[in-house]
């Protein structure tokens, strides 16, 4: 499994590597979704530190639905996907190497820029740092939510639509947590719970999204 997850791992990447537009795409709709807000709500200092977290994280994760409806739909087009589903033990292996995969190439340019809404939101020093920690717990489990998405969309109409439908309920309380940890930096107060909470949810969807992406990937290709 080690060697399917590397090899699948090494060849999402290389192949983003070959397709950088559509690689940078998100990290272009999070820049300048981001850079929209103050224009709409007004300049007032206060306000947009207010809003904030809820901006950033809402950002990201439409940002993270952009890519990842192609994660398994183009290896699925050229009969790939059967290939590496081949191996008993390699559906595993496969989701959560897509998954990864997805995470550097979307989340992790996501966090790297997060420092900008810093500036954009006029946000204070121990906020912002508790805006990319929440980030660096949540997007990997914005990743592996819609890995699971995309597999259960994978080859049905209108699977874009469904996908949303299916992974913004789930990704709800990592929103909530991440959004709210931030808010209680800005207030003052302890942030350890939010972290807490989000640190257990990443821990569960860790262990049980790419068994259940897998199962799905199973059923898409039978």
């Amino acid at each position: 499994m080690r060697s399917v997850f590397l090899c699948v791992l090494l060849r999402d990447l290389q192949l983003a590597s070959r397709r950088r537009i559509d690689a940078l795409l998100p990290l272009a709709f999070f820049l300048v979704a981001l850079s929209l807000f103050p224009l709409g709500v007004g300049p007032e200092p206060k306000t947009l530190r207010e809003i904030a977290p809820g901006i950033v994280w809402v950002c990201a994760l439409l940002a993270s639905m952009l890519s990842v409806g192609q994660l398994f739909a183009g290896d699925m087009a050229d009969g790939s996907l059967e290939q590496m589903l081949l191996a008993p033990a390699s559906a595993i292996a496969v989701a959560a190497a897509k998954c990864s995969a997805h995470w550097l190439l979307t989340g992790l340019p996501l966090i790297v820029a997060t420092p900008l809404a810093g500036l954009v939101f006029n946000m204070s020093a121990p906020a912002l740092q508790a805006l990319v920690f929440s980030l660096v717990l949540g997007t990997p489990i914005l990743s592996l939510l819609g890995g699971l998405g995309a597999a259960l969309t994978l080859g049905l109409r209108s699977g874009g639509m469904l996908l949303i439908l299916v992974v913004l309920p789930l990704a709800t309380p990592a929103l909530i947590f991440g959004a709210g940890a931030v808010g209680m930096v800005e207030s003052g107060l302890s942030a350890s719970g939010h972290f807490s909470l989000l640190g257990a949810l990443l821990i569960v969807t860790t262990l049980g999204a790419p068994l259940a992406t897998a199962a799905a990937l199973r059923i898409s290709t039978d």
